[in-house]
């Protein structure tokens, strides 16, 4: 099974395969582009070309599709708001919109091959219209969430020497206090319906613009688009991807995982400045030809979600697991999803009773897939695979997925180590080339013939891959190690627990002990609280292994979380070990 990107391939995907009814309890559901998941790793063949841009070799290519009346009338690009605005574009209007955006960048802007373009933007048309054109000018891309602070982006301007910066009203006073210092800073580009001292208005720009754009020739393994990622110690780290790396190592997402074809509408709910963006609002459904469906709102509201996937034809939805359990928490009776057939999640574990909850209410499965900023998809629960609940799938067919010890050698099944890819004799695609300007910390990730993701866990009889933790979130309690992941399951199980959060607290004699914070059930709240934090460690204690229950349980009103749900366990970790 080769993925080329090629007419062929165009010419397949325009007239895609039927898809069986979804069954009622544990089923395999047939998928659109493969047979099953053995004979998809066996035959699994991607060949990377010298040259190659996502936006000439793939977008472009849709456009043409179009044109010949070869793909489905599905809008390439559909962006709603709360406040009844609506926007459609065909790919070939998408082509149109991101040249003018190309001129802007090497014309106004005076931006060359290479140059560095951060980008600061919701999730705004104008946020996909900048991924285009950076690839159409072969400028390299730098997302970043709109909810950095001033510091935040001094450091990212410094470290990634951006020449251009795109921004919106709200961040660009944070961005003109900063300025002076970053010399290599010398455009500004401002998304905004008034003008602002010091900067080019977008929108006055792209009025003028010419859509008339050559497509710079890229190498395949040309800088595309860089990653700032934070680990458990030191600043946030540049992690770059090539044109190929996401341009065709995304293909493994959008054609195995999320099983897309151009009839299918797509929306995906993570914040423009994570990886997890450009896989499935970006690469993933354009490569398939799918609609990327957006819906632009400041904060996540589930009811919102809900009515906006009954109202509008969505097919595949992607989303933080912390926002299926928000989700699950509401009253879906009087909501109905005719059209969604496909529910995926990524981002972090997700718990098996969040994914019955959806099941019991929706009929649907939900397939969760893991990888990480530095990669596509590692593992993943593909269609016509029994899914195991709280398993993160099976390795997808780009990467050769290993439990390692700490010498680098393999584990078998049922060992708990550290989570690997292979990367000797052949560094796969799909896999970023380094942490830029760091080649200690990119040295430190590979231990034999194994890039090492941070991440440990186990497999199985089967060939299941099960995440135990982040390295650094393991907890050393008394010579125990213990996951958080199987103490928040098992924590909200328990009625009284709406969601929860387990990281290590410092303790003077076992050094640290499990803490759990947890948010209650509205019918709880009222409940004698010391008895309850009681009744709760009992329940642990009696689902699980005693030594893993919470010492420390506080309740709090709402865990923090990024803009996309996830919870963010490192800050409560780090307020913990602050107080010693």
């Amino acid at each position: 099974m080769k993925i080329l990107l090629c007419a062929k391939y165009f010419q397949r995907l325009a007239i895609p395969g039927s898809m069986r009814a979804l069954h009622k309890v544990y089923r395999t559901v047939t998928p659109q582009n493969f047979s099953n998941y053995e004979s998809m790793k066996q035959d699994f063949k991607l060949e990377i070309p010298e040259y190659f841009n996502f936006a000439k070799d793939v977008l472009d290519q849709w456009t043409n599709m179009e044109k010949a009346g070869k793909r489905p009338s599905n809008p390439a690009f559909w962006w709603i708001n709360g406040n009844g605005e609506e926007v459609r574009w065909s790919f070939e209007e998408l082509g149109s919109l991101s040249r003018k955006f190309a001129n802007v960048l090497t014309e106004a802007c005076g931006l060359q091959r290479g140059d560095r373009v951060m980008v600061l933007l919701t999730a705004i048309p104008e946020w996909w219209l900048a991924n285009i054109a950076c690839l159409r000018t072969g400028t390299v891309l730098i997302p970043g969430t709109t909810q950095m602070t001033q510091k935040d982006i001094l450091y990212r301007l410094q470290s990634s020497k951006a020449k251009c910066i795109i921004t919106n009203d709200v961040l660009a006073p944070a961005v003109d206090a900063i300025a002076s210092k970053c010399e290599n800073l010398h455009s500004k580009l401002i998304v905004s319906q008034s003008p602002r001292e010091g900067w080019e208005n977008l929108k006055e720009m792209m009025k003028h613009a010419s859509d008339n754009h050559t497509c710079v020739k890229t190498k395949h393994n040309e800088m595309m688009a860089i990653f700032f990622t934070s680990g458990s110690s030191g600043y946030p780290k540049m992690t770059g991807h090539t044109h190929s790396n996401f341009g065709l190592g995304l293909s493994i997402n959008g054609r195995f995982w999320l099983d897309l074809t151009p009839l299918d509408v797509m929306w995906n709910t993570s914040d423009t400045g994570w990886a997890k963006s450009a896989w499935s609002s970006v690469y993933s459904p354009w490569i398939q030809g799918a609609c990327v469906f957006v819906h632009y709102s400041p904060q996540f509201e589930p009811t919102s979600i809900l009515q906006t996937l009954s109202k509008f034809p969505i097919t595949v939805f992607c989303s933080a697991p912390t926002a299926y359990r928000m989700l699950v928490q509401n009253d879906k009776a009087s909501y109905k999803f005719k059209s969604l057939k496909h529910c995926v999640t990524a981002g972090e574990p997700i718990n098996p009773e969040v994914m019955e909850q959806w099941r019991n209410r929706t009929g649907l499965d939900i397939y969760e897939g893991y990888g990480q900023t530095e990669t596509v998809l590692i593992c993943g629960n593909f269609k016509g695979m029994k899914i195991k609940p709280g398993s993160m799938g099976k390795p997808s067919p780009v990467f050769d997925v290993k439990i390692l010890d700490e010498n680098g050698n393999v584990l078998p099944p049922g060992k708990e180590g550290d989570i690997g890819i292979r990367v000797q004799p052949n560094r796969p695609v799909g896999l970023f080339t380094h942490y830029i300007d760091n080649p200690t910390k990119t040295a430190s990730t590979l231990r034999g013939n194994f890039y090492i993701t941070g991440d440990r866990g186990y497999m199985d009889e089967d060939g299941y891959f099960w995440f135990v933790s982040r390295a650094d979130d393991i907890i050393l309690s008394s010579g125990y190690r213990i996951g958080p992941f199987e103490v928040e399951c098992t924590l909200n199980e328990h009625p009284a627990v709406a969601e929860s959060a387990v990281v290590s607290s410092p303790d003077p004699i076992r050094g640290e002990v499990v803490k759990a914070f947890i948010v209650l059930n509205p019918d709880y709240k009222s409940h004698d609280q010391e008895q309850l934090k009681k009744e709760i460690q009992e329940h642990v204690k009696r689902n699980t292994a005693p030594y893993k229950y919470p010492r420390k349980v506080e309740f709090i009103q709402e865990l923090p979380k990024t803009i996309s749900g996830k919870i963010k366990r490192n800050e409560l970790r780090k307020k913990e070990w602050e107080t010693i």
